[in-house]
């Protein structure tokens, strides 16, 4: 019979495999210095483009004015205990306010951690008489969550309406013997290729089907929309989803998140979600620094546009060029080349210590094999300069890949001495 930690030793995963021979280079890097558009890596000062600092908050003057002033004031203890038990506050309860306001909802609730609250919600609004039908390319945490789940979840093909047609017919099928209800979860915007939920052609199939919708706006939260309102503001159907979710590590530079809705959906969730009803109240240095964030997104739409002046130079710059950006509809910007895992490595060992470029390459199982994705993340903070910087390196970098220069089978030496 076999021991536990011995099977874990054998399997160790399929990023784990690769741990001795990428650790602190091709995963877990440090990065150092002051969050913005140039830090240092290993010593070095690159260009960044792997922060989904989107508006640039991190490093704003006054974000960081009041992040310090909290800490100060309250420190990171304050409040203890759980939101329900000894740890809510007057903070908590006007940032939850202003959140539901900002995305036009009558209600939200915070949650520590974005993956974590996605998972505990899910877990929480259905049982095993309920169907859930999701996009097949979603994120893990709502994977993860749908795994939860005792009863049917059905996905459907990503973007597809027809496909997810089917499934609710299936759903509807099942729930009329359950007596159970159907639940519609996708994203706002998908975060490996920048495509926008199809949350118009959902909202279409409101009007044939019962179901309610839950957007995971991670992505969109800050970014898209007139006013930063998200994804649903952006196409106009902010009103067809019912559980809005935004996090606060993306746009708003920060750690925790939302969830939104009407005033009966948001109060079960408070009193249900076992992963807030059991861990301990977000700190206050964290609330007020979210509060400030908030009201920047409010009072300087500069930001926004800033960011979409740098992902429209930067992706139709791309195209220009002759690079496949795929769908993207969001600041989120893959660029897809053909190459091995092998090639990968190389490529990414290039652009950091020869051009100074440090961008997210994304291989397979995430992407398809023989493709390589390097994927950028635009900020209010980067410059033209950064932009025709990275195009000119890119087109290089692209020369000797389709040459063979970084055919060879051993990954760079150099990098993981």
């Amino acid at each position: 019979m076999k021991d536990l930690f011995e099977k874990i030793k054998e399997r160790r995963g399929p990023l784990g495999q690769y741990s001795k021979q990428s650790h602190g280079y091709f995963m877990f890097p440090k990065l150092e210095g002051e969050i913005n558009s140039h830090m240092k890596f290993r010593g070095k000062e690159l260009l960044i483009w792997s922060l989904n600092n989107y508006l640039g908050l991190a490093n704003h003057p006054e974000v960081r004015k009041a992040d310090a002033e909290a800490a100060a004031k309250y420190g990171l203890g304050y409040p203890m205990g759980a939101r329900m038990m000894s740890g809510d506050s007057n903070y908590h309860q006007q940032l939850e306010a202003e959140l539901a306001t900002f995305v036009g909802k009558e209600d939200a609730v915070l949650v520590n951690y974005g993956y974590q609250g996605m998972v505990s919600a899910i877990d929480c609004l259905v049982d095993r008489h309920d169907v859930i039908v999701y996009d097949a390319e979603s994120h893990a945490c709502i994977v993860d969550g749908v795994r939860l789940h005792m009863g049917k979840r059905f996905a459907y093909n990503h973007n597809d309406m027809a496909s997810l047609e089917k499934q609710l017919q299936r759903a509807e099928a099942l729930v009329k013997e359950s007596g159970g209800t159907i639940l519609v979860i996708t994203e706002g915007v998908f975060g490996m290729s920048g495509k926008q939920g199809n949350l118009k052609g959902i909202a279409e199939l409101k009007k044939k089907y019962t179901f309610r919708l839950f957007v995971d706006d991670a992505h969109g939260i800050g970014a898209m929309g007139k006013t930063g309102g998200g994804t649903g503001q952006e196409q106009g159907v902010q009103d067809a989803i019912d559980i809005y979710f935004g996090t606060f590590a993306k746009a708003f530079a920060l750690v925790g998140g939302f969830m939104a809705g009407n005033e009966n959906v948001v109060e079960y969730l408070r009193f249900n979600m076992r992963s807030q009803i059991f861990a301990k109240s977000l700190p206050m240095p964290i609330v007020l620094g979210a509060l400030k964030r908030l009201e920047l997104m409010r009072t300087q739409p500069q930001l926004k546009d800033n960011l979409w002046k740098v992902v429209n130079n930067l992706q139709s710059g791309l195209i220009k060029a002759g690079f496949n950006i795929g769908g993207t509809e969001s600041p989120v910007t893959p660029v897809y080349l053909n190459g091995t895992v092998a090639e990968a490595t190389n490529v990414t060992f290039d652009l950091r210590e020869n051009y100074g470029i440090f961008c997210s390459i994304v291989i397979y199982p995430v992407v398809p094999k023989g493709i390589i994705l390097l994927r950028i993340i635009p900020t209010a903070v980067h410059s033209i300069e950064d932009v025709n910087y990275t195009i000119k390196a890119f087109l290089e970098v692209n020369a000797k890949l389709k040459g063979g220069q970084y055919s060879a089978e051993v990954i760079a030496d150099a990098a993981l001495k």
